[in-house]
């Protein structure tokens, strides 16, 4: 029989199984809060981040080839497309720009629809209810994302200009992910 408060106590005892290993800087205030009241507990996380990774079908060691939960510049992501290059030498390198997302156990439906609701009504578009029997699990995912292939069999896809005009954007909208946090935040009594 499934019992929230144990589910919890676990949940907030558990090693981070992330590959990060720990939870990111600007969405670690938001968790605590949610984690602090009696109907919730959060079992995902992430404030919105910039990858670059292998287009791969599956998860499998080695697939992120760089990954950040901060702004980038185009030095940073210029040197890191060079090193990429130089690792994949079949296939592709996918730039990544995705949203915060949030996953949230609630004690009760009741308490997931005040959630979701606070959160969907605030700009967290993509959320959805993931199950409504026993767990009331509710994913809370942001819009702001980018995606496109950057290096195609070592060879960088795109130019300079390019490269700034996408930086520009996804270090705008991760500000915007951060803003959505903040603001969920405050809702949340």
């Amino acid at each position: 029989m499934y019992n929230f408060n144990n589910s919890k106590k676990f949940a907030l005892i558990k090693k981070d199984k992330s590959n990060k290993q720990s939870w990111d800087r600007k969405i670690i205030k938001l968790c605590n809060k949610i984690n602090s009241k009696d109907d919730y507990f959060t079992t995902s996380s992430c404030s919105g981040r910039i990858v670059l990774l292998k287009d791969e079908k599956k998860k499998k060691p080695g697939l992120f080839l760089f990954r950040t939960h901060e702004k980038i510049t185009f030095s940073q992501l210029k040197k890191e497309l060079q090193k990429a290059s130089s690792k994949v030498k079949r296939g592709m390198v996918i730039f990544k720009q995705e949203p915060c997302l949030l996953s949230v156990s609630s004690r009760n439906k009741e308490s997931q629809w005040q959630l979701f609701n606070k959160a969907r009504n605030n700009g967290w578009k993509k959320s959805g209810i993931l199950s409504i029997d026993r767990k009331f699990l509710v994913e809370l995912i942001s819009t702001e994302n980018i995606s496109f292939p950057v290096i195609k069999d070592e060879n960088i896809l795109v130019n300079d200009n390019f490269l700034k005009i996408i930086i520009k954007k996804a270090n705008y909208n991760l500000d915007s992910c951060w803003k959505k946090i903040d603001i969920l935040f405050c809702l949340i009594k």
